[in-house]
């Protein structure tokens, strides 16, 4: 009888802890979801500078297409260059009519300047 009692708690044990594992994993945030709240953050409590448009490139990423805005901008003295993947925003913006030198607004995050946007789901800085 003893055996069988640990047979049983070990069994409920692992499926226990698979159950939980799967739990957690149905919870994890894809990185589309990431970079969509890091934009939204930005967008809804960034501050605005000027900017300029450096490049736009279409590249493939990992055998997907992906179209990136190059940027330059300044922050107290300190100047950033910085790209955005807007793969995902091509609705709000289209790449081909992005150009070189094109001025822009950057939204950027005042505890991390480093970290900015050009677009987002709510907001476009391109001026075009």
């Amino acid at each position: 009888m003893n055996r069988i009692t640990s047979i049983t708690i070990a069994g409920t044990t692992a499926l226990a802890a698979l159950a939980l594992t799967f739990w957690i994993r149905s919870k994890r945030k894809s990185p589309e979801e990431y970079e969509r709240e890091r934009r939204l953050r930005i967008s809804t409590g960034g501050r605005i500078t000027d900017g300029t448009v450096l490049d736009a490139q279409e590249m493939s990423v990992d055998e997907k297409p992906a179209q990136l805005v190059i940027y330059r901008y300044d922050v107290a003295g300190v100047s950033y260059e910085a790209s955005q993947d807007i793969t995902h925003l091509r609705q709000f913006v289209d790449l081909h009519t992005c150009r070189i030198g094109l001025p822009t607004s950057v939204k950027y995050d005042p505890q991390n300047p480093g970290n900015s946007i050009v677009i987002a789901e709510g907001w476009v800085g391109l001026r075009m």
